[in-house]
């Protein structure tokens, strides 16, 4: 049975018990792990994860990135002039309107680049938003999306080559460098993301920023907005702001000033030289595991999103 069907029949199963399911594959081409529906019924993933449309209530992204929902979310189309969001099954194509027209807007300029017809667009949110079935903790409000490295070529992918279909890495040596599929076009797509002023952070790994801060040299300003993090080498991470007017929306601290290229390469430094383990403290407790989020632990008004028609 291809992946393909195994989500469909996933999903299929887990929509009769009110749940939703996560078989498949990453955008590396890696098997993703079934999700139990029986460990579900409590926490918050399970109870946003099962929703297959947005609630029928005015827009609105509510708490924190890590922590919250999304009223009245939109669908990103599922294929447009210059875009194909990918893993369909997965259901995670739904946003705020300010991310889903930032997308549309960056996927146009993307097609303006030599071999680029576009974007893949990865995961966004859930229809719900909350936290989700599987993988990130973030991309919980509407306002995250994540952008394959992977040129968009062909906008005609079936929903089946859009599930077994792989992205692309952009990196050497543990991410302190970029690799000989990193191109021009790359540093060009980002730097339209992180000028665009709806726009808070962009997440890429740390040789992609130290390259992009080497190969600059117009205006250096929107570097600022590109942060180096853990992994994001098959694609990159946007974040929008809470949108004016947005009461119940919580914004991430501003980047500090300047154009982060220098704690950029001290990331690199430290990939290519560690620095020795801190000893630990034998009479440390051990760290407890991160419990699971109850609807309970998310801002009040989640509660509506999910009780909403």
């Amino acid at each position: 049975m291809t992946s393909f069907k195994r989500s469909l029949a996933l999903v299929t199963s887990l929509l009769l018990c009110a749940c939703a399911g996560g078989a498949g594959t990453d955008i590396d081409g890696t098997p993703t792990a079934d999700v139990d529906p029986a460990t579900l019924q409590h926490i918050a993933k399970g109870q946003f994860g099962s929703k297959r449309r947005a609630s029928i209530q005015d827009p609105a992204p509510i708490g924190s990135y890590a922590k919250g929902c999304m009223a009245g979310a939109q669908q990103l189309a599922e294929t447009g002039p210059t875009w194909q969001a990918m893993r369909l099954s997965r259901n995670r194509n739904w946003g705020h309107p300010e991310l889903v027209d930032m997308v549309q807007s960056l996927s146009r300029k993307a097609a303006a680049q030599p071999g680029w017809a576009g974007l893949y667009v990865g995961d966004m949110s859930q229809p719900r938003g909350g936290p989700m079935l599987t993988g990130h903790r973030s991309h919980q409000i509407g306002l995250d999306a994540d952008i394959w490295m992977l040129p968009a070529r062909n906008l005609t992918l079936s929903a089946s080559e859009r599930e077994n279909i792989s992205s692309i890495s952009t990196r050497r040596a543990a991410g302190a460098f970029t690799n000989s599929n990193w191109t021009r076009s790359h540093h060009e797509i980002i730097k339209a993301a992180a000028s665009d002023k709806r726009t808070a952070r962009i997440f890429v790994f740390p040789g992609a920023k130290v390259q992009m801060c080497n190969d600059e040299k117009g205006d250096r300003a929107w570097l600022n907005k590109v942060r180096p993090w853990y992994g994001h080498h098959y694609h990159f991470h946007v974040r929008l702001k809470c949108p004016r007017g947005a009461r119940g929306c919580v914004d991430q601290a501003a980047p500090p000033a300047g154009d982060g290229c220098a704690d950029a390469q001290e990331w690199v430094n430290n990939i290519l030289n560690p620095p020795p383990p801190q000893p630990r403290d034998p009479n440390a407790p051990a760290p407890k595991p991160r419990r699971e989020l109850r609807v309970g632990d998310l801002p009040q008004q989640c509660a509506g999103v999910l009780a909403s028609r």
